[in-house]
């Protein structure tokens, strides 16, 4: 069977789409000054990587984007590591994300902040700007200056975007925590930037329940002693602020500083605007390093061409401030969309409340994670029945390998019309690799494309592209959003070894894929977590995709065990909610794994517990129960884990099964 066969189309765009979508308006824009013509999306994705300093020089033009110097050439060094994007430019990412906050825009609405504890909050984009321009007046009066680190322990609303705005317009680098993180985790991450000021809640709520954090993040403010000040937001309104002598209620900060105007100050191309994070599951989180102009040519392409955001969309994803997509989504200004943000559980009041929101808010471009739609499949969830979501175009997915059942799902009974974008790349280029085009249609199961400008293909072990199969996704040559650093690692040997040890000069991100026939991709988990049994490579997803379609099965994590020279497939399962595992049940899965994988993947041990551990961004934490069954002595950072008791069941669990070394 073909692999067309074998993935059906299941959206495909219309006349319309393909002319008037941003990309086709784009693609057209191209040929009118004489480049191409492009016989379809795949001629235009390859001019993109053969021309391109080219390609990024009329992103820019095409985007809108604005710089007070303009840049001398596109690209200087095209060394991988240490690629120069636009030397000699000077300019703004606030300047760039509020562009149209003047004129004729200035009264639509820019953000829409929804929270479980506080009533829904609107702001237009001259609000936005005016209350940017008054909290970096108040940090400029506390002594915060270009280079300076400004972290957020902040919840996806609105306060985060006007502390994020107002750093970056005054050259200060923003970094920001999910309030639900541990004092220890928190520090973990910020110690190492050592921030001059913080901006922190008092507190959130999730599930409908009411989370104070002040006397935490009063210990948190004692463990930075670089902090020059801290404003205090009030997400809980009916509790104390944190206490402190550093301490100015959001309030109080916006108010010293009303009527003053964003400064907006010129700046390197190449200077940073975040620090992100690694997950920290195996200690201290890698602080990466990102750049003004890259980051934000990118992010343009990204949402302005790949997923077709505009001036009058709407646009929600749901996120928390301690996951890149937080940054990816506040990047959506620039566009001049109206930014809905939801802060809390998306299972609370009900599974179907973000759903509702969608609806309600009229929103035309919706993103959330592949295990939200899973649980909304098994839910049997159909809000395409009982809403009117007749606004939504686009539906993105992230965050893990989305199943062709949740495919099925989504064209029944999620959102049918919609472009179900899934799109996968990674904190460590802020960014996607590969994803959603409105120029392609979407197939069963599979990622349409490669991005624009992302020279990315599957090599082997001995560097060489995969034609047909699968292997280590690589990109070739520079792509902007490339960090531009570790943080403090002068000499960029963290940096080095994290992407370019593996094959030097070309950037492996550490995803097993395999780029179809016809152009679309298929992620198959991590290679660090890709299973050898019998010297043959099976990627993690590939059974995860039996596995959770199963109704008796709630969740599920595989590892490689390590014995007498070869692999053993070890499948963890959550049972549903009021079932258990039985021998039926076993072999159900057992023959299900066999006739939708193969007999490699058929699994030796397939274990019962009670939880399945995940980073606070959401993802499986293979790696750790990897390390637990064969013996590392590498101790896991706990406090990087959404759920850390969830290790300490499957020990309890792993052993009773005779499954842990020397147990």
């Amino acid at each position: 069977m073909s692999k067309t066969e074998q993935s059906p189309v299941v959206w495909s765009p219309s006349e319309d789409t393909l002319k008037n979508s941003r990309m086709g308006r784009f693609k057209a824009w191209l040929e009118e000054q004489g480049y191409g013509p492009f016989s379809d999306y795949h001629a235009l994705h390859q001019w993109s990587i053969d021309e391109l300093e080219t390609f990024w020089d009329k992103v820019w033009d095409y985007c809108g984007l604005v710089c007070d110097t303009p840049a001398d050439k596109v690209l200087g060094k095209r060394d991988m590591p240490g690629a120069e994007w636009f030397p000699g430019m000077k300019l703004n990412f606030a300047a760039n994300l509020l562009r149209l906050a003047d004129g004729d825009h200035a009264n639509h609405e820019a953000v829409v902040a929804y929270c479980e504890t506080r009533p829904v909050l609107r702001r237009t984009y001259a609000e936005l700007k005016a209350d940017v321009g008054a909290l970096e007046a108040f940090l400029r009066g506390q002594g915060i200056k270009s280079g300076d680190r400004v972290a957020g322990v902040v919840t996806n609303g609105y306060e985060a975007m006007v502390g994020m705005l107002a750093a970056t317009s005054l050259g200060a680098i923003w970094s920001s925590a999910s309030p639900d993180f541990g004092v220890g985790a928190i520090l973990d991450r910020f110690g190492q930037i050592e921030p001059s000021a913080l901006i922190a809640v008092n507190g959130y709520g999730y599930g409908g329940k009411v989370f104070a954090r002040q006397d935490d993040f009063a210990e948190l403010v004692a463990g930075l002693p670089t902090l020059k000040c801290v404003v205090s937001v009030q997400q809980l309104p009916d509790q104390a602020p944190i206490p402190g002598d550093l301490i100015t209620p959001w309030e109080d900060a916006i108010a010293s500083g009303t009527g003053q105007a964003p400064s907006f100050t010129p700046l390197d191309p190449d200077h940073p605007v975040y620090i992100l994070y690694s997950s920290g599951t195996t200690g201290k989180p890698k602080c990466i390093v990102h750049g003004n102009a890259g980051l934000l040519v990118n992010h343009a392409k990204e949402l302005m061409l790949h997923g077709d955001v505009g001036p009058e969309d709407r646009f929600l994803y749901f996120t928390t401030c301690g996951w890149m997509m937080w940054n990816w989504q506040a990047s959506a200004l620039m566009t001049g969309a109206a930014v809905i943000t939801v802060d809390g559980s998306p299972g609370y009041p009900s599974l179907s409340f973000l759903w509702d929101t969608v609806a309600g808010e009229k929103v035309t471009h919706f993103g959330t994670s592949a295990r939200f739609l899973a649980g909304c499949r098994k839910a049997e969830l159909k809000p395409a029945r009982e809403l009117d979501l007749s606004a939504l175009r686009v539906l993105f997915s992230t965050g893990s390998p989305l199943l062709p059942e949740d495919y099925d799902w989504v064209y029944s009974d999620g959102a049918p019309g919609v472009l179900l974008g899934s799109i996968a790349g990674g904190t460590d280029i802020c960014g996607c690799f590969v994803g959603s085009t409105p120029l392609l249609p979407v197939r069963r199961g599979e990622i349409q494309c490669r991005f624009l400008g992302v020279d990315a293909v599957a090599y082997d072990e001995d560097a060489r592209p995969v034609s047909g199969g699968r292997g280590e996704l690589v990109c070739r040559q520079p792509l902007p959003s490339m960090p531009v650093s570790f943080w403090d690692d002068p000499d960029g040997a963290r940096y080095h070894a994290a992407y370019f040890d593996t094959f030097p000069g070309v950037w492996a991100h550490g995803d097993f894929i395999e780029f179809t026939e016809h152009g679309g991709a298929i992620i198959y988990g991590r290679s660090d977590a890709t299973l050898n049994p019998g010297g043959v490579r099976i990627g993690t997803a590939e059974i995860y995709r039996q596995v959770e379609t199963v109704a008796e099965v709630k969740d599920s994590l595989v590892v490689g065990r390590q014995i007498d020279g070869d692999v053993e497939v070890v499948l963890l399962v959550v049972p549903a909610d009021g079932q258990t595992i039985t021998d039926d049940l076993l072999k159900q899965l057992r023959t299900r794994i066999r006739q939708g994988a193969s007999p490699r993947h058929v699994p030796k041990h397939i274990v019962e517990v009670a939880d399945i551990p995940y980073t606070r961004s959401g993802k499986k934490v293979e790696l750790a129960v990897a390390r637990l069954i064969n013996g590392s002595s590498k101790a896991d950072n706990r406090d990087a884990l959404s759920n850390p008791e969830a290790l300490d069941h499957i020990r309890n669990q792993l052993a009773d099964a005779s499954l842990l070394p020397n147990g």
